[in-house]
């Protein structure tokens, strides 16, 4: 499923993001940047260790914010890690709108064409699904009335079909809110 919105490509995909061949993936991160389980699990066997080297060099990342590094081996050229927020600690809606904003913005002042993001806080943060494809895709989709000077593409790439579904349903709700259609 994918729109353009105000010139840029939005679109939703199924897969493993760590294959996309992006300016930019997006690293659901943890605080500390130790690239542990899920996606950043697979960002870390797969792009080597250069990846985890800078962000030992970095140190930390605050929750709602993002940092960016190299990709290493991945087809990516970067790695934005953002750190989305863990269910129970307060304030999580603003928290993961922040980390996908954080994010949107570095990809931009990085002067990248391409970003792909994974459905932030959903595995061992415990954000619900549907919550984040509210918050997510809210964010991606009204970022792109600003005046943007590189994003020409942002994408949503969600591992299985279930999360996928729901992704959809969203951002056709998005799209309808909007007045784009959807052109699959």
């Amino acid at each position: 499923m994918r729109a353009t919105i105000n010139g840029v490509s939005v679109g939703l995909v199924q897969g493993d993001i760590t294959d996309l061949d992006v300016d930019a993936i997006v690293n659901a991160a943890n605080s500390a940047l130790m690239l542990g389980a899920g996606v950043a699990g697979a960002i870390r066997r797969k792009g080597g260790p250069s990846i985890q080297e800078a962000c030992y060099r970095i140190g930390s990342c605050e929750v709602g914010q993002a940092v960016i590094t190299g990709a290493g081996r991945l087809p990516a050229r970067h790695v934005i890690h953002a750190v989305g927020p863990m269910m129970g600690e307060g304030q999580e809606r603003g928290k993961l709108a922040s980390a996908t904003r954080a994010s949107l913005l570095l990809a931009e002042r990085h002067g990248l064409h391409s970003v792909a993001f994974p459905a932030i806080s959903t595995g061992v943060y415990g954000y619900p699904m549907e919550g984040c494809a509210q918050v997510m895709l809210k964010v991606i989709v009204d970022f792109t009335f600003e005046d943007l000077k590189s994003l020409r593409t942002i994408l949503m790439c969600l591992y299985d079909p279930a999360a996928y579904a729901i992704f959809a349903r969203e951002f056709a709700h998005q799209l309808e809110d909007v007045g784009v259609a959807a052109e699959e």
